[in-house]
């Protein structure tokens, strides 16, 4: 008989987003022009701030906003829905019940985002409704295409790895959901052995696509 699978665990004090800090009077360099610093009578040139006005940065048309996935196409052709998740206060990510639904972690990267892990995870099985969609990752093959959709936008991704992963802390596996490096899609799911005494399914598989070219519109 099928059972429920353990959600993906995840270390929450790793999600921790840093911002960019800016210089400070000590550090900030010493823009005065020599004659300011020296006690000079100040120069009769005008100012830059008598220039015209600097136009505003715009977006390039080219770049598009990045946006949470909301549908998976797996190798198969099957369609699975993906809602947003979030993780519990055990650091556990919040994957949804039904296991004909994945979770992306909103920790994770989007669609049109140019780095980092875009993290989509799905039980296996469950007690009531038996193997779930992801089961199909157990035996995906490098090559398999994925493709991930937003609303207005998609980008299609091929399989380039499946590893197993012990459950338990990911503190030593940070590719898994790092928003650094190469932009890349992972989808995860629990996988065998299974050993109830244990706590259910002792590993996790994880699947790595990468992108086959950049977002499309729909």
């Amino acid at each position: 008989m099928s059972v429920r699978t353990r959600a993906l665990m995840i270390s929450a004090c790793l999600v921790v987003a840093t911002g960019c800090a800016g210089s400070t009077d000590a550090t900030r360099p010493d823009t005065r022009s020599p004659s300011a610093s020296s006690g000079s009578a100040p120069s009769s040139t005008p100012s830059s701030s008598s220039a015209e006005p600097v136009t505003p940065a715009r977006r390039a048309e080219s770049v598009v906003a990045p946006r949470r996935p909301v549908r998976a196409r797996l190798p198969s052709g099957r369609v699975v829905p993906v809602s947003a998740a979030g993780t519990t206060g055990t650091g556990v990510l919040d994957v949804p019940d039904d296991v004909d639904v994945a979770g992306w972690w909103r920790g994770g990267s989007r669609i049109g985002d140019p780095f980092g892990s875009i993290l989509v995870a799905a039980h296996v099985d469950s007690d009531s409704e038996g193997l779930g969609p992801f089961a199909e990752l157990l035996t995906v093959r490098e090559g398999a295409r994925i493709r991930l959709e937003a609303h207005g936008l998609r980008q299609d991704f091929e399989v380039r790895s499946r590893r197993l992963v012990p459950q338990g802390s990911l503190v030593d596996d940070a590719w898994i959901y790092d928003a650094a490096g190469d932009l890349r899609l992972t989808l995860v799911t629990c996988a065998p052995p299974y050993d109830a005494s244990r706590g259910g399914y002792q590993n996790l598989a994880v699947v790595t696509a990468v992108p086959l070219g950049p977002p499309e519109a729909t």
